[in-house]
């Protein structure tokens, strides 16, 4: 496969150029990258007018994931997201007000997208509160909330896989949106590796109408490199708006270093990175029965992610991550309860090796009791714009109760938020911020 994005830079690079150009480094070395670091010259096409090698690099990225279209961003799942709003918000009749019908734990950058875009948000909630990082939504709850819909939403949101490794029935989601006339939406930031599984579980094989993919968090992509993607049998308005929606939001100044890689990826994933991707999923499921057979609780779910319920183990997800700091590995997110932990083909097969040695000499104590979470559902007053956008202050959560949320709270990202702009801070809410060890929270001034 072609990588015409890092042949045009690096020949660029070689030619030595009085670069009287941007970036002001002039591709001289200060971090070792600065050669290959260019802006839009001749030659090297605009992101958000593609016609040239960024067009070219893009359809190869298409054709890898089947998609009538996958758009590049560089600004990671966050740009994506809001784009992906926003395509839907510009296909809709002049004066329509965007309505999307989202399960709770959605990123902040939906919530902000949703402010920007003065997006109508009804919302799913879990039957039962597990953690705030998971929001189990079936097939069933979907067709539940969209037949409770005072007005008939234009897209259904989902996160999936969720930050513990959950992935929802895309599949029989996307029957329930399709049968009702609504587009299905698919943050996919954790999941980009999916679709080259020995049994494809990409949201947009299973009928996702658009999907968001942080290529950076399990692609062998630099930090920021993400992708959009618009499924073959979407409306002819979103592939035609799309662009649009990216550069409503994106910088005027991609970086040609992530469009590198972007551009790199593709010819390892048309190469050999099933192959090691399947070699590596097989080593992360054996390190899970390792460390079952110790007695850990491990979560079934992403196959690349392995995720430790701590307090099953008689610890917090905080001191088993402390424990292998001590040992130079970092983990991905611990809290009270969890530990996170994400793998690629990139960690090798000696490093898993070190993981079980560590963990496995972790002397397990008495399981901890985790108290009840209430379900907060708390009521809006104002809509996540004007919330968003008013004036606000800082309060305890002492002088929290029966103030309007004016911004998302949430413990790390993608998770459910506790209150979100617009909505009142109740006694359920500040009950899950106390436990999350959330001691202020932004509210709206009087």
């Amino acid at each position: 496969m072609t990588t015409p994005i890092v042949d045009f830079v690096r020949r660029y690079a070689a030619q030595g150029a009085v670069r009287l150009h941007m970036p002001g480094h002039k591709g001289k070395a200060h971090l070792g990258c600065e050669a290959l670091d260019i802006t839009e010259v001749a030659g090297a096409d605009v992101l958000y007018d593609a016609t040239g090698v960024i067009a070219e690099s893009e359809q190869n990225a298409t054709a890898l994931f089947g998609s009538a279209h996958t758009f590049y961003s560089t600004e990671g799942a966050t740009l994506a997201i809001k784009a992906m709003l926003a395509t839907v918000a510009m296909s809709l009749p002049r004066g329509t007000q965007l309505r999307v019908l989202a399960a709770r734990n959605a990123h902040k950058a939906f919530l902000y997208g949703a402010a920007l875009l003065d997006i109508a948000v009804s919302w799913i909630y879990p039957a039962v509160p597990a953690h705030i990082c998971a929001c189990p939504v079936s097939a069933d709850d979907v067709k539940r909330a969209l037949s409770s819909c005072a007005e008939k939403p234009h897209a259904v949101y989902l996160t999936s896989p969720d930050y513990l490794g959950n992935i929802a029935d895309v599949a029989g989601i996307s029957a329930v949106c399709r049968a009702c006339g609504v587009a299905l939406l698919v943050d996919n930031a954790h999941g980009a590796y999916l679709r080259f599984l020995t049994k494809d579980q990409h949201p947009l094989s299973l009928g996702a109408t658009m999907c968001a993919d942080s290529a950076h968090k399990t692609l062998p992509v630099l930090t920021g490199g993400a992708y959009l993607h618009i499924a073959k049998d979407a409306p002819e308005a979103y592939l035609a708006r799309a662009r649009d929606a990216l550069s409503l939001f994106a910088s005027t100044s991609p970086s040609y270093l992530i469009l590198q890689s972007l551009d790199r990826c593709n010819a390892y994933l048309a190469d050999s990175y099933t192959k090691n991707l399947c070699a590596t999923v097989a080593r992360v499921a054996g390190v899970r029965e390792v460390l079952r057979a110790h007695g850990y609780t491990v979560q079934d779910g992403e196959a690349l992610k392995i995720v430790i319920e701590a307090t099953k183990s008689g610890y917090t997800g905080e001191e088993i991550a402390d424990i292998l700091r001590e040992n130079g590995m970092e983990p991905e997110f611990a809290d009270g309860d969890f530990l996170v932990l994400m793998c690629t083909p990139d960690n090798g097969e000696e490093e898993l090796v070190q993981l079980c040695t560590v963990l496995c000499g972790i002397p397990l104590r008495e399981a901890r009791v985790r108290p009840p979470l209430p379900v907060c559902a708390p009521e809006a007053v104002m809509s996540v714009r004007e919330a968003m956008l008013a004036p606000a202050e800082r309060v305890t959560l002492a002088h929290a109760k029966g103030r309007i949320c004016a911004a998302p709270t949430v413990s790390c990202p993608p998770a459910v938020p506790i209150a979100v702009a617009g909505e009142v801070i109740d006694g359920d809410v500040l009950a899950q911020l106390t436990y999350y060890g959330v001691r202020e929270i932004a509210v709206v001034k009087k």
